[in-house]
This record gives structure tokens, C-alpha cells and sequence, in this order.
């Protein structure tokens, strides 16, 4: 009797046993593997695209509950500037963020932007530069996701020397790139075309004499320090894109890809407030520790050099009709879009 007792007992704490254990099988959720994915940037840490892209690592992983994990690396630790859009289509990192005034024949719809248009700060830009990808989807986007787009706030010239007039500037080497290089031209002066990081190089080295270009790099780049002067000319951006490989969007989870698209108008309208915010604080700071003069050309002056850009739109719409691209109908609904 003892036996069948103990016998009897077993069995039951067996069968206990193996109900526990069920329960715990189908009420307990799987956990789902993390998802890590690497993110480059060729500009160094403290620059606007790089805290753009903290931010966004930071919302996507906190919007997935830490499903996703993203690696930043900056200061093209694993892509450079000119290889980034062919680097993350081949995969050497899943997600990248590109500079389309690099490759201005490459990217001939968007840095359409970066024309002598009147785009009057970043969060216009961004929103309209986000905007026209949306509406036209260019082809030589095919092979990647665009997560994102943002612009610069606008570009005006940093130099070591007072430039006053189109005659100051005539002739003088500054660095320059995409449309902002036709600009200068136009202006009479040489631009140099060269990545931002590649800069501060050469103003102490007396390679340029200056830039044109946003005015947070006084700040992040610590031009103030070179450039005691600038003169405020407001006139061009740069475009921006942030993109995946398309095989890496394809494997992740739906829900993942719903968090990613809508953050992209989000993280383009933080981009270009933050941008803008950050334009301002930089000019107060080079003026307040490094006595940067902020020359504002007179309204006839400004005439003048405006005059002198009239041709490049024209030429730009005339030669890309030619090539097949509807070049009016993208000129005027950047036009629309920055009102």
C-alpha cells in the first residue's frame, strides 16, 4: 500500500509538473531576437547630421522597445562621403547618410534644391526637399530606402579676408561643392571642391581662404577661429539623405518599417528646426569669442550679385530638359513647396 501511495504521488506531481510547464510555454511571449542594424556618417560628431542621427537611433529604438539596435558610426569610421550611397546599396552599412551636393550628376531631381531658388532657412528646405523625393521617387533612389531628407540652413561666405563687394570677391579660393560651386564661379571667385572635413586642413594651410557654405560649421568645425569674416549672403543649401539597403528593409518586421516611416517627415521637420536653432547659436558664439565681423551687403549690392545667378536655373532647366527631366515643372513646385 505504501508503495502504490508513493507510486500514486509521483505520478500526480509528474502530471503537475507537466501542466506548469505548458503554462509556461504558451502564456510566456518568445522574445524576439534583436534587430541590429549599422548607421554611417562621414561628418564628425558634433555637426548637425550626426546629432540628427542620435536622435533618430535613439526614436527608433525606444519606438520598438529596444527591438531594434542601431550602431552610429561618425566621422567616416566606416564610409566616406563619396562612397556612402554605393556603400550601403552593396551593404558595407545597412543605413547611411549622403550628401547628394557630392555627386551633383547623379542626383539631378533633388539637388535641384540646391538652385539659387530662395529657400529662406532648413525647415522650409528639408520639408520641401522631402516633398519633392515623395513626388518624383527618382530613379537613382531604385536600390535603396530613403528613411529621411533634410537641407542645411543657407550657405554664405566665411573668409579670412573682408569680402564687401563682387570685386572682394573675384578670384578668391574658397571651398565649395555642387550647385554652391557654380555659384561662386558666377561671383567671379575659384571654388575648390573638397568634403567639409577636408577643410579646416586646408584653411591652415592656405589651400583656401575661406568657404561658402551654412553657417553652424563657425561653430562645429570651428571656423570662427580661421574666418573673421563673413558676409551674409543667404543663398544656397545642401540636401541630404538618409538611406538603407534595400535588403536589410526587405528582412525587417512590418511593424519595424511602420516606426521608420513615420519618423521620416518627423526626423526632416527636427532636422530642420534644430538646424536653424543651431545656426543662430553659432553666429552669436563667433561673435561673442572670436569677433567674427558679419558684413550684410547693401540692397544694390545684393542686386548685383543676385544678377549675376539669374542664368544658372535657366541653364540648369535647359539642359536637363534635354536629358528628358520635366525641369520646369520640378523648378516650379519647389517653388510652391518652399511658400
Amino acid at each position: 500500500m505504501v508503495k502504490r501511495s508513493i507510486f500514486s504521488a509521483t505520478l500526480t506531481l509528474l502530471f503537475l509538473f507537466t501542466i506548469v510547464t505548458c503554462l509556461l510555454v504558451f502564456q510566456t511571449p518568445v522574445m524576439a531576437d534583436k534587430i541590429k542594424l549599422n548607421y554611417a556618417n562621414f561628418t564628425p560628431p558634433p555637426t548637425f547630421t550626426c546629432v540628427q542621427m542620435e536622435r533618430w537611433k535613439v526614436e527608433v529604438e525606444k519606438r520598438t522597445n529596444g527591438q531594434v539596435q542601431i550602431n552610429t558610426f561618425p566621422g567616416g569610421t566606416l564610409l566616406g562621403a563619396k562612397e556612402m550611397m554605393d556603400g550601403v546599396i552593396a551593404g558595407q552599412s545597412d543605413i547611411g547618410n549622403i550628401c547628394m551636393a557630392y555627386q551633383p550628376g547623379r542626383f539631378i531631381v533633388t539637388n535641384a534644391t540646391s538652385l539659387p531658388l530662395g529657400i529662406k532657412d532648413a525647415k522650409t528646405g528639408s520639408l520641401a526637399l522631402l516633398k519633392l523625393y515623395e513626388k518624383y521617387k527618382p530613379e537613382e533612389f531604385k536600390d535603396v530606402v530613403v528613411l529621411t531628407m533634410f537641407t542645411n540652413s543657407p550657405g554664405n561666405v566665411m573668409s579670412k579676408v573682408p569680402v564687401r563687394t563682387l570685386a572682394d570677391i573675384k578670384g578668391l579660393d574658397l571651398r565649395a561643392s555642387g550647385g554652391a560651386a557654380q555659384i561662386l564661379k558666377a561671383w567671379g571667385a575659384n571654388p575648390v571642391g573638397m568634403p567639409m572635413s577636408a577643410t579646416v586642413e586646408a584653411l591652415q594651410k592656405g589651400t583656401v581662404k575661406g568657404l561658402f557654405s551654412s553657417l553652424e560649421v563657425l561653430k562645429d568645425f570651428k571656423f570662427a577661429e580661421m574666418c573673421k569674416y563673413v558676409t551674409m549672403t543667404e543663398t544656397v543649401i545642401y540636401p541630404f539623405a538618409v538611406i538603407m539597403n534595400k535588403a536589410k528593409w526587405d528582412a525587417l518586421p512590418k511593424d519595424v518599417q511602420k516606426v521608420m516611416m513615420d519618423l521620416k517627415e518627423e526626423q526632416a521637420l527636427w532636422t530642420g528646426t534644430y538646424m536653424d536653432e543651431q545656426t543662430q547659436k553659432s553666429i552669436a558664439w563667433s561673435k561673442e569669442t572670436n569677433n567674427v565681423e558679419f558684413i550684410s551687403l547693401s540692397a544694390a549690392e545684393k542686386a548685383k550679385w543676385d544678377g549675376k545667378l539669374d542664368f544658372i536655373t535657366e541653364q540648369w532647366i535647359k539642359d536637363n530638359k534635354e536629358k528628358g527631366v520635366p525641369a520646369e515643372k520640378i523648378i516650379n513646385d519647389i517653388k510652391a513647396f518652399i511658400q
